[in-house]
């Protein structure tokens, strides 16, 4: 059976021009019951500069030391890595003849920090069966700003 009654909707939205514009919040996540949160240590510039030259060296070379030592000058200051990288195996040691040759030239990307001076201070290479070579590199970083 139908109604003569006039229905009226109980909420209307009006829009105007001078409506004040929406205002975004953050809305916080569920919290996690029972699990701890995730510790993400901040990597260091001598963990930026290790990872950089082994990628150079193409995955073939393993790290054996690492050394940084901080200094400054009158108008400078950085830091001073010293890096000794094991190729071991044939495939290696040409990898790091590659790595010895491209070394000087290369152009390191490392944040806040500028490679002065990138050289090959020694070479300990090993002939054989089980050829090796153990390069020493000595890299000299400014701080910029």
């Amino acid at each position: 059976m139908l109604t003569d009654a006039v229905i009226v909707p109980a909420d209307l939205e009006t829009k105007s021009d001078d409506a004040p514009p929406p205002q975004h919040q953050r809305v916080p996540s569920p919290a996690r019951v029972g699990t701890p949160r995730r510790y993400r240590p901040r990597r260091t510039t001598a963990d930026r500069v290790r990872e950089a030259l082994l990628t150079l060296a193409q995955g073939h070379a393993s790290l054996l030391t690492h050394e940084e030592k901080a200094w400054a000058s009158i108008t400078f200051s950085g830091t001073r890595h010293e890096v000794m990288l094991d190729f071991d195996g044939a495939d290696a040691v040409r990898a790091g003849e590659e790595f010895i040759d491209e070394l000087p030239e290369h152009e390191f990307r490392i944040p806040g920090q500028l490679v002065a001076d990138a050289t090959v201070r020694a070479v300990d290479h090993r002939f054989g069966a089980e050829e090796r070579m153990v390069v020493t590199a000595v890299l000299l970083l400014l701080e910029e700003g």
